[in-house]
């Protein structure tokens, strides 16, 4: 199906099942802990041995030795292949660094040698004994040493299209010079980790040439043909199964070393293998959010309005690996005529940065939403009617390219409304409550929308039961229950009457799960291929396709009806299609919007911060199922806590290694750090995203949150910090003196 005009009304529309809050038809599975995740495929193969990574201990040199005659002889050991005695594997299209290292070590906990035994920790023992030799070289650890010598860099996240080095529209500097307000300011963001529930794991099984993996990977298509390009095969003899995800924020869109290390174990022992990355491998070994080093300078007229904007940002990374895209979204948030953008990159030696839960725009807007904030104090404006004041419904770039459907705005003022921002107090450390300084802080939210191919294949049988099959993954995102909702509604059954099958490279490949692609792309495929099985049913039936109906199992058009299943009686239907997309996206900027709101308090004895009250309100398209809606956006809104107030890997800049790699150093919110959380839906389709008017929402509850409750800790306590996290000895001594 070619979507190339805007959608017209569709049986989508009917919103029998489409749009209703749903609880998802895969938490009985999740709550009785029968789910199948990757690790525990007990069932799949029989005969697993078990796997354990060695990760190199420097972070750039070489090996020159490695010793394995005390490992080979340990108790339980199958197998050890080590990067001095095997082939190099090739790299794959998405790997910075090469997943299985050595002789060149090129960051630390590169994978370098793998282990199999009977049990896991037969595996982990042996993997200790092996004896590494290397030769250390010097390496760059420290961004901020690095960051004035750093390279301009034309980039983008692969979410769009890739500016100049410079970008520059007007004057920047003669009308930043000229503008009576102004902000100039520069803000830090550290490096972060993923630190998702589920491990990077897999189970690797060959028969023969041909390769199966049961693992945890986000886009499954990426990953079989990365997995044969690394390993060398023919993707056709690879096959990915990965039904559950428990959870990836991007750090899975990759296939990385535990598929690659499983993968090559199994071949050296002759039997399945099994292996899970542990902490502080997942930290330094995969891919982390990258820091960032922000320069934003405003310049505004005395009435609020933006004659001058200027985002640039420094982040680091492995040679070869792209920036932090921290100013995508300061190009298309606000109006301003005079404009400059850069972005520039520093060679680092830590682990590889790359996507993170709404790379670019998260900590972009850590940044940019302080600044506004700041300006607005600077003018004695309202925080939000400066936003409002700079709301534009066309690409500030290209004004001849509007928004295709943009309320930020309505967001900001429901927000406002809503969370009873009229009752805060402008001047700064002026409420207390007991012991604590409170404040509130509001900031806009931002990600754009983003439409891929996606395909997917649909069975009637004669029971009247749809079945759906595509590679797309449920990451906790809810895929299995809007999916469901897609084909029930379009071919006319109950929920019940639908089932979907998801995670398999057997199946037509979708868009997979990330950038907040994954809902509206996916089920939009399955629409496709829903409207060619009517196609097939109609003319199974012997009726005019252009105008039956389909309704509660039944087929009508005009005087005659039938039953959905009749049209499978002798022979199951089958029907494969794809979404595949014009260029509305071209004419037309594809965006999603958010006003977040947050009340904190600072214990004015100790400068803790607890925030109190947090209210997200989204302007995304069409809303699928309100239900697993506002499951994501409330996880992305905690997500946002945690980059405001706590998340940090410490980089060791002399031995080149994040120190806080587990989950009692490096931390995470938990439930006593989150408040009540409200999430409000504006009502709104887009009819230029696709057949589904809908549009991701997932990364967009994160967009903006921690500049919230900067804002809001600024409000409460007058001290203003630019360097996340906002930990309290960032400003105990300046907080206001205890009477």
């Amino acid at each position: 199906m070619k979507f190339d005009t805007p959608a017209g009304q569709n049986p989508i529309d009917q919103l029998k099942v489409v749009g209703k809050p749903t609880a998802r038809v895969d938490g009985k599975l999740k709550t009785s802990g029968t789910a199948p995740y990757a690790y525990e495929r007990h069932d799949v193969v029989a005969n697993q041995a078990y796997g354990h990574m060695l990760g190199s201990a420097i972070a750039k040199g070489r090996i020159t030795r490695m010793d394995t005659s005390a490992a080979k002889a340990a108790p339980g050991v199958l197998a050890i292949v080590t990067a001095l005695d095997t082939p190099k594997v090739a790299k794959g299209r998405f790997n910075t660094a090469s997943l299985f290292g050595g002789p060149k070590v090129e960051h630390y906990h590169q994978a370098i040698a793998v282990v199999v035994a009977e049990s896991f920790e037969q595996a982990r023992a042996a993997a200790a004994m092996i004896r590494v030799t290397y030769v250390k070289q010097p390496g760059r650890y420290d961004l901020a040493a690095l960051a004035k010598s750093a390279k301009l860099v034309s980039a983008s996240s692969d979410e769009g299209t890739a500016p100049p080095e410079v970008l520059r529209v007007g004057k920047f500097e003669s009308a930043f010079a000229a503008a009576p307000v102004t902000v100039d300011a520069t803000y830090t963001t550290p490096d972060e980790s993923h630190a998702m529930m589920e491990p990077h794991a897999t189970i690797a099984a060959w028969n023969g040439d041909k390769l199966t993996v049961w693992t945890s990977a986000q886009m499954v298509a990426w990953a079989r043909s990365d997995l044969a390009r690394t390993l060398r095969i023919k993707p056709e003899n690879v096959r990915i199964d990965s039904p559950f995800i428990g959870g990836g924020f991007g750090a899975k869109l990759f296939v990385r070393a535990d598929a690659v290390l499983a993968a090559l174990g199994a071949k050296a022992a002759g039997r399945p293998v099994k292996l899970a990355l542990s902490r502080p491998q997942i930290a330094n070994n995969t891919v982390h959010r990258p820091a960032t080093i922000q320069r934003i300078r405003l310049g505004a007229t005395r009435d609020g309005t933006l004659t001058a904007i200027a985002h640039e940002s420094t982040s680091g990374n492995l040679p070869g690996g792209s920036p932090e895209t921290a100013q995508s979204q300061t190009r298309l948030l606000y109006a301003g005529a005079n404009r400059l953008f850069a972005l520039r990159l520093a060679e680092l030696d830590l682990p590889e940065g790359n996507a993170m839960r709404a790379p670019g725009e998260a900590p972009g807007l850590m940044a940019l939403e302080i600044a506004m904030d700041e300006l607005a104090e600077k003018l004695g404006m309202d925080p939000v009617q400066l936003r409002i004041v700079n709301d534009t419904q066309v690409d500030p770039e290209k004004p001849d390219r509007p928004f295709s459907s943009r309320q930020l705005v309505e967001c900001l003022r429901t927000g406002a409304d809503k969370f009873g921002w009229s009752k805060r107090n402008a001047r700064p450390a002026s409420v207390r409550d007991g012991r604590f300084l409170v404040g509130m802080g509001m900031a806009a939210g931002f990600r754009n929308n983003l439409v891929v191919r996606s395909a997917a294949r649909v069975r009637l049988d004669k029971d009247g039961v749809v079945t759906v099959e595509t590679d797309m993954t449920d990451i906790g995102t809810g895929s299995y229950t809007v999916i469901a909702q897609t084909a029930a509604e379009t071919m006319g059954v109950g929920l019940d009457r639908v089932k979907v099958m998801l995670g398999d490279s057997d199946f037509p490949a979708s868009s997979g799960s990330g950038g907040q692609w994954g809902g509206n792309n996916s089920t939009a495929g399955v629409y496709a291929a829903c409207m060619k099985l009517r196609e097939a049913v109609a003319t199974q039936l012997g009726f005019d396709a252009s105008r039956a109906v389909f309704a509660d199992g039944r087929v009508i058009a005009g005087d005659r009806s039938a039953a959905l299943a009749d049209a499978a009686r002798d022979v199951a239907l089958i029907a494969e299609d794809h979404i595949e997309y014009g260029d509305l996206d071209k004419q037309y900027q594809q965006s999603t919007f958010a006003g977040h709101f947050v009340e904190v308090g600072v214990d004015r004895f100790t400068g803790v911060t607890r925030v109190r009250r947090m209210l997200a309100v989204c302007a995304a398209g069409r809303i699928l199922n309100p239900t697993t809606a506002r499951s994501q956006v409330i996880g992305a809104m905690s997500m946002g806590v945690g980059a405001a107030l706590m998340e940090e890997l410490a980089v060791d800049t002399k031995r080149g290694f994040f120190v806080n790699h587990d989950l009692a150093g490096y931390e995470v919110p938990v439930h006593a750090d989150i408040p009540h959380q409200d999430v409000i839906f504006l009502d709104e389709t887009d009819n230029k995203s696709s057949p589904m008017k809908a549009k991701g929402v997932g990364e967009l509850g994160l967009c903006g949150v921690a500049a919230a409750v900067a804002n809001a800790i600024y409000n409460a306590t007058g001290v203003r910090v630019r360097e996340y996290p906002i930990t309290l000895e960032k400003h105990l001594e300046k907080l206001p003196a205890v009477t």
